[in-house]
């Protein structure tokens, strides 16, 4: 350390840069008057062994600081502070006597400033400015370490980047996924328990793995104990971003220097091996520095007033995330930050896709206001570099935007609360369903026609990590949220779910035989609807929360996934990998293009014809809970998406059994039973090539709260 000798670098690129010879730091400040490099030995080190004072004649290049440290190299520990006005009336909140964590840092060591904190619950109640001057110790603060890009063997491996519409989503977090002791993997809760996991996630048959937030956050920012336990409670979900280039320490089993990033990189290489592309939950709609407030770690202190939108009185934070602040995406830094994150993340890291939490704000103006051609979204969904990524959206924001059909920018993909709430109601028994049931099994066309997209920019799922389990979703009326600390008041009220005669757990077979079905039958539906399944962690073994639908802050048994599981609910495993297969390997439920009802090609019959349990065409005003359609295969296509095969889909939401009159097959084909969720495993869904004949092809007796699926064979 005491050879460094300090020199001007360049502005570009963007945060520490090994280079020849030493290390390039860049980082940007436009209102600040000084910035401070901080450098240090040791991650628990209170006080740096080095400071540097950048000279804004040498060091500085517009608002770009920077700074060529010769003699340093990867792995060393780093800080910035930045002097400027603290004048928070203006929307100024520099404060030198505070350490900052890179925005562009690509690792940081493991700490949490927050820890210190639990004397002190009303946090978020105290008032920053009266502490300015209050000396900043290092000691639990999270060091930036430099990583060197280069320094990795990815060998012949790149992005998979399947297309959507042959995709299978699996959405899971890092920690809840192999955490319990159950499941038996030799690092659990991190990266490479991940890698340990893959023959499980082969075994499903799904495409893609979709994690929740893995960029560095901290856990312990929730301040809550749990009123049943007197444990404190955390942040396990991670939608509170502190960095948005760094994988988090806690999810690697190698936490030092660059070890989770290159864990990070070694698990997405393995999944990749395995055939298996990895999507990103990415969180730029607020970060961890909370409201007015909150506390002082990064882009608060080196530009406040770029980085966040704020009020008009802009001591105050305009809040659309329901966090505290809200990034100023449209502000043209910030854009260049995000994506340059994004590009960083697929070129160096080779992710395939990314989620993009409370997407709607990336569409808000730096007042607030909803764009009607938001730049931020439109250079995303346009960038060269991303060109083949998934762009997935949650298109809507907790300051009242919903732009579900309608998020701009072209080719994004959004996730469907429409199915979720449609599917749930149909399956509960709810009058009136039919004809919305119809618009989503084939693609939700009410909202992606119009602009030109297509039914796999929809993402079809019936629950995710917001909100009840498949299980909980089939086994409780209302919420139990009491463990989370907020006495049952957090969470959506609106969960459309049934418990069948019991709240939660019963000892009753036939309820269980009930709830099993109903799993089955969102499985079913979800799996042969057109667009892009996806799948919630758990649910294919009826993982269950205890009825909690909002466990954002339960790191313990309620959120992980309990692998003794598998054995305990085999029966609905075994449907779910058979469904998925069955799926996969039929491209009729993989069209490209919506169905019309029209004749297909020079095709005797249309693509799509919907039936009532007479036989008739549907009378879609009589129609009530039970919908039937024949589907033709696609046999008129490419080779590669040639299905030689025709389907009949019957639904049946009433509790009373139905003796149906089927479509009839196309000439020269008979009917054969695929899948009939009424029956027990393992005759609830059989494989390629052992469905069974019907002895009848005029009638099928449906029972209630199932689904069915004919196949049609040349006799």
């Amino acid at each position: 350390m005491e050879k460094l000798r300090f020199l001007p670098g360049k502005p570009f690129p963007s945060g520490a840069t090994v280079m020849v010879g030493g290390v390039n730091f860049s980082c940007f400040s436009r209102h600040g008057t000084a910035v401070i490099l901080e450098i240090f030995r040791e991650p628990d080190d209170a006080e740096p062994c080095r400071s540097y004072a950048l000279d804004p004649g040498l060091n500085r290049t517009g608002d770009v600081w920077h700074v060529f440290v010769e003699g340093l190299e990867a792995g060393a520990l780093y800080l910035y502070r930045v002097e400027g006005p603290f004048r928070p009336c203006e929307g100024m909140r520099f404060n030198v006597h505070k350490y900052l964590v890179d925005p562009y840092a690509k690792a940081l060591t493991p700490a949490s400033i927050f820890l210190g904190l639990e004397a002190h619950p009303s946090r978020h109640h105290y008032d920053p400015d009266l502490a300015y001057t209050t000396r900043q110790s290092a000691e639990r603060f999270p060091k930036c370490v430099v990583v060197d890009d280069d320094d990795f063997d990815w060998g012949d491996d790149r992005p998979l980047n399947y297309a959507l519409r042959k995709s299978v989503i699996y959405e899971a977090h890092v920690r809840g996924f192999t955490v319990h002791p159950s499941s038996g993997v030799a690092h659990p809760g991190t990266f490479r328990g991940v890698i340990e996991a893959i023959p499980y996630l082969k075994s499903l048959g799904i495409t893609s793995l979709e994690l929740l937030p893995v960029h560095e956050f901290d856990e312990w920012e929730n301040a809550r104990t749990n009123p049943e336990t007197g444990e404190r409670l955390k942040n396990y979900w991670g939608y509170s971003t502190i960095a948005f280039f760094a994988p988090k320490s806690s999810f690697s089993s190698v936490r030092d220097g660059d070890g989770p990033v290159r864990e990070f990189k070694e698990m997405v290489k393995a999944l990749h091996a395995a055939g298996i592309e990895l999507i990103l939950d990415i969180v730029f709609n607020h970060t961890a520095e909370g409201n007015e407030r909150g506390v002082t770690m990064s882009f608060r202190g080196f530009d406040n007033s770029v980085y966040y939108m704020l009020e008009d009185n802009p001591r105050y934070y305009r809040n659309y995330s329901g966090c505290g602040n809200t990034v100023n995406c449209n502000h043209p830094v910030v854009r260049t930050l995000i994506l340059d994150c994004l590009r960083y993340w697929v070129t160096e890291m080779h992710v395939d896709g990314f989620r993009f939490d409370l997407g709607s704000v990336l569409g808000r103006d730096q007042r607030g206001k909803m764009l009607e051609n938001p730049p931020m979204i439109e250079r995303i969904a346009e960038d060269p570099v991303l060109r083949n990524t998934k762009i997935i959206a949650e298109a809507w924001d907790a300051g009242g935007a919903y732009q579900v059909g309608w998020f701009p920018g072209g080719r994004w993909a959004e996730w469907n609360d429409r199915f979720r709430d449609d599917l749930r109601a149909f399956w509960r028994g709810d009058d009136g369903l039919v004809p919305h049931m119809a618009t989503r099994l084939t693609g939700s066309s009410d909202l992606y026609l119009r602009d030109g997209r297509k039914p796999f920019h929809s993402i079809n799922f019936v629950t995710s990590h917001d909100g009840f389990t498949m299980n909980d979703l089939v086994s409780y009326n209302g919420k139990h949220n009491d463990a989370n600390g907020e006495n049952n008041r957090d969470g959506s009220d609106h969960n459309v779910s049934y418990n069948y005669g019991m709240e939660g757990p019963s000892p009753n077979a036939s309820i269980e035989r009930v709830r099993d079905r109903q799993v089955k039958n969102f499985f079913l539906s979800t799996l042969v609807s057109l667009g892009t399944p996806m799948i919630l962690m758990g649910d294919e073994v009826r993982r269950t929360q205890g009825g909690n639908n909002n466990a954002y802050c339960q790191d313990n048994p309620i959120s992980w996934f309990d692998w003794d599981l598998l054995g305990t609910h085999g029966g609905v495993l075994r449907f779910v990998r058979e469904m998925i297969a069955f799926r996969r390997r039929h491209p009729a439920f993989l069209r490209p293009e919506f169905l019309t009802g029209a004749h297909y090609s020079s095709h005797i019959m249309p693509d799509v014809e919907w039936f009532g349990a007479d036989g008739k065409p549907a009378d879609w005003g009589k129609m009530n809970r039970f919908i039937a359609y024949r589907l033709l295969g696609t046999r008129a296509t490419v080779a590669q998406d040639c299905d030689e095969n025709d389907f009949c889909v019957m639904f049946n939401s009433s509790v009373s059994d139905l003796t149906v009159t089927l479509c009839p097959p196309p000439p020269g084909r008979k009917w054969y039973r695929a899948i009939d969720t009424a029956k027990p495993s393992p005759a609830d869904i059989l494989p390629e090539g052992a469905e069974e004949k019907l002895q009848n092809d005029a009638k099928y007796r449906i029972l209630g709260r199932s689904g069915v699926v004919l196949i049609s064979r040349i006799v």
